[in-house]
């Protein structure tokens, strides 16, 4: 998987380089001043001032083309890299603080940025300035405290690299939650993330960040809270960065609380259909079942055999094959690879030269999956187009990985995935169950909130960020509506807010 990564990247810039102007990355005038940010000259000497502060030669900056194309997009996702004019490598939180006071100074938007895994173009820079990459050097483990079953670590660390040292080290603890390979801390924050072990231990709003430490657009520093399991001292400031995606601040430290490492079982069904092994998983988690399909069994001996035992009973009723259940951990950590590497196999799968995925991570409420799942791979039998459906069923979370050839096929995917989440919002669900909002989503987010809801986060973000330097073009929709009166109940019609044809949300 890693050498085919690096030759799509490779083939990718290529093209990219030739397409794009390699000596200046900066935005125009125009869209700059229509955003309240600084001239080019402005940008210019912000680079300029950072160069003095940072350098290529002791990699904590960069200003090469290439680099710059890398941080302001993926290459395997339908969105277009917009690159930033600088890419900025702090190696404390100090070095946040004065990027930070540079964009202010000169009034050049910010970027956050960690493992560049993100889909939903949440890294992408739309008016060039300043991308702080926090995972090449703030990658640390600060402090391991096991007796408290917590750690604090620098944004910049993967959940992975976490999980390994604190195996190398002995300690029989782990953070659960289990996003995409290679995520980090940060990132893990700033989306929301969850992933294939919700159902049992929760998602990144579940108290697993017990604090978090920023530098806010203001340059002031904030710790949200103690590193206490619970406190009632107020509300919980580390969730208003949760889900933020780097529009309120640069996160420096965060306090990761961790689970016990419990041995673990995979196992593995096939079934005749999707709809039959949604039902069968609807089932199994009334049955007080906690696992996932790929089925993942935690506990001792006796508990995973014992759960094993109900998912065999059930899948059978369903009509699904004999359970094959690893024996032993590294049967079960081959097995979950094979979950782990779905979404780069899927796109191999496809046969097309130089595939893109257009994703979706689509939720509702776990009953309501079944029939989602029909209608929508109905209508992509309709369009004939090649879309491995992948997903965290026990949570109700589906990915509909639309594989393109090329971009040309951007205009139908567009119109698909409208209909997919419409109708995810008509069943009560949700427009990104982990991915996030990024700049693909925001048209949907006023519907499935509420005006209320989007006109208090945009104060939140007003009130901390009001030149709007923090990752800008991100979250929150472009355009809304009024603010209606309180609906009497009585009177509601059950219609949805759509956006008026040409919005730029």
């Amino acid at each position: 998987m890693g050498p085919i990564l690096q030759l799509r990247h490779h083939a990718a810039h290529s093209s990219l380089l030739f397409l794009l102007p390699l000596r200046d990355f900066t935005p125009s005038l125009s869209v700059a001043r229509a955003h309240r940010y600084g001239s080019p000259s402005d940008y210019k000497s912000a680079v300029q001032e950072l160069r003095s502060l940072f350098s290529e030669e002791n990699d904590t900056l960069t200003i090469d083309p290439e680099e710059l194309l890398l941080h302001g997009g993926s290459t395997w996702t339908h969105l277009a890299s917009q690159p930033p004019s600088v890419v900025v490598f702090p190696s404390n939180q100090s070095d946040v603080e004065k990027i930070l006071e540079i964009s202010r100074k000169y009034r050049v938007p910010v970027v956050p940025y960690g493992a560049g895994s993100a889909v939903e173009g949440q890294f992408n820079a739309p008016y060039g300035g300043i991308c702080i990459d926090l995972q090449r050097h703030m990658n640390k483990i600060i402090k391991i405290n096991s007796a408290d079953g917590d750690c604090v670590v620098q944004p910049g660390i993967s959940y992975q690299e976490l999980n390994d040292e604190l195996a190398r080290l002995g300690h029989k603890l782990f953070l659960p939650l289990d996003p995409g390979p290679g995520a980090t801390i940060g990132g893990m924050i700033s989306t929301g993330c969850s992933g294939t072990n919700t159902v049992r231990y929760g998602t990144a709003r579940a108290e697993w960040f017990l604090n978090l430490t920023a530098v806010l657009p203001s340059g002031q520093v904030l710790k949200t809270r103690s590193r206490a399991r619970k406190s009632s001292a107020g509300p919980d400031l580390t969730k208003v960065f949760i889900g933020a995606e780097g529009t309120l601040g640069v996160i420096t430290e965060v306090a990761v609380r961790l689970a016990p490492l419990l041995p673990t079982r995979v196992g593995m069904v096939g079934f005749p259909g999707v709809k039959q092994a949604v039902e069968a998983v609807v089932e199994i988690l009334g049955e007080g079942v906690v696992d996932t399909i790929f089925f993942k069994f935690q506990g001792s001996d006796v508990l995973i055999a014992e759960s094993a035992k109900t998912v065999e009973t059930i899948i059978k009723r369903h009509g699904g094959d004999a359970l094959q259940l690893a024996t032993t951990e590294k049967e079960s950590e081959l097995l979950w690879g094979a979950r782990r590497g779905a979404l780069f196999a899927s796109m191999a799968a496809s046969g097309y030269e130089t595939p893109m995925i257009y994703g979706n991570d689509i939720c509702v409420p776990v009953s309501r999956l079944p029939d989602f799942i029909s209608e929508c791979k109905s209508l992509l039998y309709e369009a004939g187009v090649y879309a491995p459906f992948l997903g965290h069923v026990g949570d109700g979370n589906i990915h509909m990985n639309v594989v393109l050839r090329d971009r040309s096929e951007l205009p139908k995917m567009h119109g698909l995935m409208k209909k997919f989440i419409w109708k995810a919002i008509e069943m009560e669900g949700t427009c990104t169950g982990e991915h996030g909002v990024g700049a693909n989503k925001k048209e949907y987010l006023t519907t499935e909130l509420g005006v209320g809801t989007i006109s208090l986060l945009r104060t939140i973000k007003n009130a901390i960020d009001p030149l709007g330097l923090m990752n800008p073009g991100k979250l929150y929709p472009d355009e809304l509506p009024p603010l209606a009166p309180f609906p009497d109940p009585s009177q509601r019609t059950g219609e949805l807010y759509a956006p008026a044809a040409g919005c730029s949300c």
